[in-house]
C-alpha cells in the first residue's frame, strides 16, 4: 500500500465518496486537504438517520445518478474519516 497522502493527492479533483464515523456519507468533489482536513466542492453531506436506506444502497445510488449537491463547499474532519474512494470506483 502506498503513502494515503499520496493516494489521497490522487483523488484531488475527483469525484469521491466519504465514509465518516458518524451517520453520515459525504460525496462530492475534492478539492482540497491539509493534514487535518478534506475539502468537498458541490457536495452532497446525506445524513442516514433521515432516510429508510443502508450506507451502501445510498453510496450505489448516487454511483447511479450522480452527486446531489446540496452544498458548494463542506470542510470534513480527516480524525473522523473511515473511508475515502473514488466514485467510479464503486462498484454496482
Amino acid at each position: 500500500m502506498g503513502d494515503p497522502d499520496t493516494i489521497l493527492s490522487e483523488l484531488k479533483g475527483r469525484l469521491v465518496v466519504i465514509d465518516v464515523e458518524a451517520p453520515y456519507v459525504y460525496s462530492g468533489t475534492l478539492a482540497e486537504l491539509d493534514a487535518h482536513h478534506l475539502v468537498l466542492e458541490d457536495a452532497d453531506v446525506h445524513d442516514l438517520r433521515d432516510a429508510a436506506t443502508t450506507r451502501e444502497l445510498y453510496v450505489l445510488e448516487t454511483r447511479m445518478h450522480g452527486v446531489r449537491a446540496n452544498r458548494q463547499k463542506v470542510l470534513i474532519r480527516r480524525d473522523q474519516v473511515i473511508s475515502i474512494s473514488a466514485l467510479d470506483d464503486v462498484i454496482e
